[in-house]
């Protein structure tokens, strides 16, 4: 009974995207504009024949294709490669510059987290206007947060790290 069901809902879905391919006008307004329409209900309008739409399946290749296929996508003979040597001393040298990077964004929170002061930072002298004070301490607030951030991303990179 499904498999009936199925059939007649496939089988009036192809119907109607045939009916909506078959039908298209070409209209021209009264300043030469030319528009397709799927109705010919306004003035100017004329249906234009359209050739139906071929569909062609994808070849199937055989396995020694498919083989050469995926052959292909890795790196080519000629491309360069790096011994392990160099590339461990790069990975090193990517660590240690990870690290001290984590390391003065580390500094640069404690410093922000200093002068934030749990949320009541010290006023400076041009903050008379108690939205300039709101603003500022909004903003510390902001780079504690992106800095905190960016900490995660480079404990992560360190941990992602052979």
């Amino acid at each position: 009974m499904t498999r009936l069901l199925t059939g007649l809902i496939s089988l009036l879905l192809l119907q109607s995207i045939a009916y909506a391919q078959t039908e298209v006008y070409l209209c021209v307004d009264a300043n030469g504009r030319k528009e397709y329409k799927n109705t010919g209900a306004t003035k100017g309008c004329s249906k234009v024949d359209l050739p139906g739409i071929t569909v062609v399946p994808a070849p199937v290749l055989p396995s020694s294709s498919k083989k050469a296929l995926s052959k292909s996508a890795s790196s080519p003979a000629d491309f360069p490669k790096v011994d392990d040597s160099t590339q461990k001393a790069r990975d090193s040298d990517r660590k240690q510059i990870l690290m001290d990077e984590l390391k003065s964004e580390q500094k640069k929170l404690d410093d922000l987290k200093k002068d934030y002061n749990n949320g009541e930072p010290e006023r400076l002298g041009g903050e008379r206007n108690y939205a300039k004070y709101q603003e500022r301490t909004a903003a510390m607030k902001e780079d504690i947060s992106r800095t905190e951030k960016n900490i995660e991303a480079l404990q992560r990179e360190l941990n992602n790290l052979k």
